[in-house]
């Protein structure tokens, strides 16, 4: 886990990554601070999650847009909106 959360830690930086145990078995709390050591974020995952890269780079997006709506740079109203357009266009291609 020390080196899943080395590698948080870059991917999100300027903010720092903590990961501990959490309450379940075979999930993991990780705590997203900023440079002055205020937590943001704080999620639990379950561990393979963390360790299927697939799911990593996935658990990284998510917590991307988080960090932008935390920080006031994304909406997350403008997030459904994204959404539903999307959702719209690929009805929109069943349809010709």
């Amino acid at each position: 886990m020390e080196t899943i959360s080395q590698l948080l830690s870059e991917a999100l930086a300027p903010y720092q990554v903590v990961l501990s145990p959490a309450g379940r078995e075979a999930h993991v709390m990780l705590v997203v601070s900023d440079p002055l050591g205020s937590t943001v974020l704080a999620r639990e995952f379950h561990r393979i999650q963390l360790e299927d890269t697939r799911s990593l780079t996935d658990v990284v997006d998510g917590l991307h847009r988080d960090l932008m709506v935390a920080e006031g740079r994304l909406e997350p109203s403008m997030i459904a909106a994204l959404r539903h357009a999307a959702a719209h266009r690929g009805y929109a291609a069943t349809l010709r």
